[in-house]
């Protein structure tokens, strides 16, 4: 099991939900049901571990369960609803990233985890308000550590210990802003508002964040291009070794255009800047390759904070050929766009 392998899963739903074509739910459906029994166990999937990425996983076996009623899918998602209830977390309440990563919050796991968390909540717990409150403090604690007052966009993640190599000794934070990092947030807060009550107060405490983050994100668009930077943080935009990179830049067109027609986003604001990315994107990550074949380019293979988080480390990390966290993004972002 793999993150990765999640977002892609989710990107075959989102187009088999817009085209009706089986084929898109039988491979969705394939790809599950490798990675459970059939009675629901989780094969391969440490369970002492405690990594957050894994649990991206867990909206695909609700999807199946709602469309199937089988109960291994239920079962399945029930194994990851208790490891989030058993995720190690610092003295605040903010999960654990990983077991490895002690005290530490990433902008990363936001997404992997709280809009399944949210899904599960709306079909099985809803009365629960200890739960409500529990995934809008995760967001409220990345907002109180790692948001820059000026620009207002995130950096990458904190340490409540405030004890890694790059941690802010006030703070916390990590140093620089990472694209897919805030990429990841902004989708995940997007995606959470789905399932939150309308109305509720915590329903518009996220919005707002939501709102001011799109507003951070959309101020530091790169002019020409109309995409984003790898490292977004001020000083290094345009610096030697930093490029626009692919799977950041999706995921923020997707926010974009979702909080646009979900009402969230004022369109006459918002819609120009999603559209002219996406434009890039298609014409410079989009290559093809001919016989209806299609590469994609431009997505940095991983950012991780067990390293030293500065500049150097981001933009050594290698570039990679079809990273399904940049296929993914670019996926939800055109049937967004198709719906336009």
């Amino acid at each position: 099991m793999s993150y990765e392998h999640g977002v892609m899963e989710r990107a075959l739903q989102m187009v088999y939900n817009a085209t009706g074509n089986d084929t898109y739910y039988t491979y969705l459906k394939t790809g599950v049901d490798n990675l459970i029994s059939p009675t629901g166990a989780l094969l391969d999937y440490n369970l002492t571990y405690y990594t957050l990425d894994d649990i991206r996983l867990g909206p695909e076996f609700l999807y199946l369960y709602l469309n199937t009623g089988q109960i291994k899918y239920k079962t399945a998602a029930e194994t990851l609803r208790l490891q989030i209830q058993s995720q190690p977390r610092n003295e605040e309440g903010g999960m654990w990233h990983r077991s490895t990563y002690r005290n530490q919050m990433w902008l990363d796991g936001q997404y992997m985890t709280l809009p399944f968390y949210a899904q599960w909540m709306q079909l099985f717990d809803a009365k629960n308000g200890s739960g409500w409150a529990d995934i809008t403090q995760q967001f409220l604690l990345l907002e109180e550590h790692v948001r820059n007052e000026t620009t207002g966009l995130l950096k990458h993640g904190y340490d409540g210990g405030k004890s890694a190599v790059w941690a802010d000794p006030v703070t916390g934070s990590a140093p620089l802003v990472w694209d897919r990092a805030l990429g990841w947030y902004l989708m995940a807060l997007v995606d959470v508002l789905d399932y939150f009550p309308c109305g509720c107060a915590n329903f518009e405490v996220l919005k707002g964040y939501f709102v001011r983050a799109a507003a951070a994100v959309k101020a530091a668009t790169d002019p020409e291009t109309g995409a984003w930077w790898l490292v977004m943080s001020q000083e290094y935009v345009g610096a030697p070794g930093n490029y626009i990179e692919s799977s950041g830049s999706a995921m923020f067109v997707y926010a974009f255009l979702k909080g646009v027609r979900l009402g969230y986003l004022p369109r006459a604001e918002y819609l120009p800047v999603a559209k002219k990315a996406y434009g890039y994107l298609v014409g410079n990550c989009v290559v093809d390759k001919g016989n209806g074949v299609y590469d994609w380019e431009g997505t940095v293979q991983v950012g991780s904070l067990g390293s030293k988080g500065d500049y150097a480390y981001y933009i050594s990390v290698p570039k990679r050929t079809n990273d399904l966290k940049g296929i993914g993004p670019f996926i939800y972002a055109s049937v967004e766009f198709e719906m336009l």
